[in-house]
């Protein structure tokens, strides 16, 4: 059964603007699988930013598209590059706390893979809820977070990974118009050390946390966290042009 917010989004889903510039008659949207069944996965050094950012660029580039997508409840392997997601409680590993291992890997928002310095725009208006750098590895990076209201449902919308540049000039409370450019995409040095690339994320409740809020849970808090985040798609509809990649088993 749908959610109350996952309702309205459907019904305001028409007056929506692009999140990123697509034209899917003029270009393409390759789907990259980020799970254990992409068994090229296993040859990749994800843990060194470069040799990620080329495998990257070079997947967009056989596919002959300008840009990626995927990763909406994707249970995936990539979060093992970092011990930030070692902890149900992201804050704890900021804080210099390590609880342990709670294999944080399924992922809460979607991600549109691109160039350094793709523009990024508001969807729908309203106003700047929080912002922060939250410069860990594998962490958001430069981070901005909007609220928003339709029919009198509260909602937010999480801009993660985007430029530094981007959250020098933001106040609280300044109200954004739909369509207005915001943001650009970050390069590693300020985007948490990821290739380039906008994690975007829908949040019903934010639970007072400022300028930040999990783009991962474990698999057991996988139920909670997607009634409150429902799929950012029904604001980006992107999906539905994107390639889905060929596995191949290696044996």
């Amino acid at each position: 059964m749908r959610t109350e917010l996952e309702n309205i989004l459907l019904k305001n889903r028409p007056g929506f603007r692009p999140v990123v510039n697509f034209d899917p008659a003029k270009a393409k949207l390759y789907h990259f699988n980020f799970t254990s069944s992409n068994k090229e996965l296993a040859q990749e050094d994800l843990l060194d930013t470069g040799h990620f950012s080329r495998y990257i660029n070079t997947q967009l580039k056989i596919h002959d598209a300008r840009l990626g997508i995927g990763g909406y409840m994707e249970d995936r392997v990539l979060y093992k590059r970092s011990q930030l997601f070692n902890s149900t409680d992201p804050k704890s590993f900021r804080n210099g706390q390590n609880p342990g291992f709670a294999g944080r890997s399924v992922h809460l928002g979607i991600d549109i893979w691109g160039p350094a310095g793709t523009e990024v725009f508001v969807p729908v208006g309203g106003v700047v809820h929080s912002f922060a750098f939250n410069d860990n590895f594998g962490d958001y990076g430069a981070t901005i977070i909007l609220q928003h209201q339709l029919d009198t449902i509260v909602f937010h919308t999480l801009y993660g990974h985007v430029s530094l540049a981007d959250i020098a000039q933001l106040q609280k409370g300044k109200y954004i118009s739909r369509g207005e450019k915001i943001a650009h995409f970050g390069d590693p040095a300020e985007n948490g050390s990821w290739p380039p690339h906008l994690h975007f994320q829908v949040i019903g409740d934010m639970n007072l946390k400022e300028g930040d809020y999990p783009g991962v849970c474990t698999i057991d808090e996988r139920e909670k966290y997607q009634h409150n985040c429902p799929n950012p798609d029904l604001i980006l509809n992107m999906m539905q042009y994107a390639q889905l990649p060929v596995l191949q088993n290696i044996e």
